[in-house]
């Protein structure tokens, strides 16, 4: 459904050029979750909004269905955003607090000139009643709902078109635990009844286990290994993926950590390290990793893993 091929972000600063993404290939199939994890500053979320194109990509390509979107005009980058929507992250700032809630799920509809306007009316009760508000929240504004009742809105104002993929920036992060769960228990439903393929990126990984098909991790701007949730979680094959499970509290047991966490900070996006990004504090790491850069290898079962070392034992694939 959506394919990435060495997409790069490339930012110009007075202290030197940034390279947000730096060749992250993906790819998401149709009805599938792929949960995105990193660090902070990893570039999940400037990943997620170059794939719609909020933000330019320098290289790379972005396929939607086969189709090369890349460099779509934006005239026909409109009809593409049909297919691919995004819900961000703070359901208070990404509301416009102007207009109410019928008025701000029904702008996609207008946009694209889809339906009349009694067909729009029905179709914002009907996708309002699939996210479990009732009717009369589309007469009301967004500063009198709660934060998770707002990230309603905005699941239901990125769902309106019926889109094929949808982009979640962290869309639980700024919520209660509770409160997140009702989400994520949403989110799934939504998927099973709308076939709909999400990306979801996040920095949690107990909220990544919990809604995700397959898993990609980044760092530093990429990717360091995919694999399906169970291998993942199981027999990681990266060493910063084993030390971000690590880093996962755990119910019970003295307490202790399961290893020596990771030394170090991470990396200035600035002046990256040559060679692995991970070697400065990857706690295997040989002299190879200083020099030359891993690409991703595919290990059975299309476990793919960018590491000279790799902690799993299984074989590469031919």
């Amino acid at each position: 459904m959506l394919a990435v091929e060495d997409l790069v972000v490339r930012f110009a600063t007075a202290r030197g050029a940034v390279h947000a993404v730096d060749g992250v290939s993906l790819a998401l199939a149709a009805g599938e979750t792929l949960g995105l994890v990193g660090e902070s500053g990893c570039g999940k979320s400037t990943l997620g909004r170059a794939i719609l194109r909020l933000i330019e990509p320098s290289q790379g390509h972005i396929r939607l269905d086969g189709t090369d979107v890349t460099h779509h005009s934006r005239s026909a980058l409109r009809a593409t955003r049909r297919k691919v929507q995004m819900v961000f992250q703070d359901p208070f700032a990404s509301l416009d607090p102007r207009w109410t809630v019928g008025e701000l799920i029904a702008e996609p509809l207008h946009i694209h000139g889809i339906g009349t306007r009694a067909a729009r009316k029905a179709k914002v009760a009907d996708i309002l009643a699939k996210v479990g508000l009732p009717p009369e929240a589309a007469r009301r504004y967004p500063h009198q709902f709660s934060g998770g009742q707002r990230q309603r809105i905005g699941i239901a104002r990125a769902l309106v078109l019926d889109p094929e993929v949808v982009v979640l920036d962290e869309p639980v992060s700024a919520l209660d635990v509770s409160v997140q769960a009702q989400i994520l228990n949403l989110l799934v439903d939504l998927q099973e009844t709308l076939g709909v393929a999400f990306l979801f990126i996040s920095h949690d990984l107990s909220v990544v286990e919990y809604v995700s098909d397959r898993v990609a991790v980044m760092y530093l701007g990429r990717m360091v290994e995919i694999a399906d949730r169970e291998t993942l979680f199981a027999a990681p094959a990266h060493p910063y993926t084993r030390a971000l499970l690590d880093a996962v509290p755990q119910i019970g047991g003295d307490g202790a950590p399961r290893r020596p966490p990771l030394a170090g900070d991470l990396p200035s996006p600035y002046a990256p390290p040559p060679g692995c990004r991970f070697h400065t504090r990857c706690p295997t790491a040989q002299a190879r990793c200083g020099s030359d850069i891993p690409v991703l290898r595919t290990l059975t079962g299309g476990h793919q893993v960018a590491c000279h070392f790799p902690l799993a034992t299984v074989p590469e694939t031919a």
